[in-house]
């Protein structure tokens, strides 16, 4: 378990790192997960201690919802302001992101066809 925390950590630091280096504008942590993705990718497989850890924290993850809402509550005047600009957003993110799941379902649908599987 403790190998799968030091992994975690580990691809964490190393976007951490990444985006000091290279000052492009994503979080740290999101980098530090595509490095994670690259490295299963690569292994072909999740090692138990790193499905472990990520199973347990998983488990909490509706506490991560709790600061969120917390700072909500304490910039209400300011998202008042433009909730406009939010609420269109909102609203253009999450369709492109229903149509890049479904032009990637159709994509895996065909592999897994033309591979002969059903």
């Amino acid at each position: 378990m403790l190998n799968g925390f030091l992994a975690l950590l580990l691809c964490q630091l190393l976007g951490e790192w990444v985006v000091l280096a290279t000052s492009i504008p994503v979080p740290g942590p999101v980098v530090g997960m595509v490095i994670l993705l690259v490295w299963l990718i690569f292994k072909k497989r999740m090692p138990d201690s790193v499905r472990g850890v990520s199973e347990g924290l998983l488990r909490y993850l509706a506490l991560l919802y709790v600061p969120a809402g917390v700072g909500l509550m304490l910039h209400l005047h300011t998202i008042s302001l433009y909730w406009l600009p939010i609420l269109i957003s909102l609203f253009v993110s999450t369709f492109i992101t229903m149509v890049v799941t479904v032009l990637i379902l159709k994509v895996m649908n065909k592999k897994l066809n033309k591979n002969g599987a059903r």
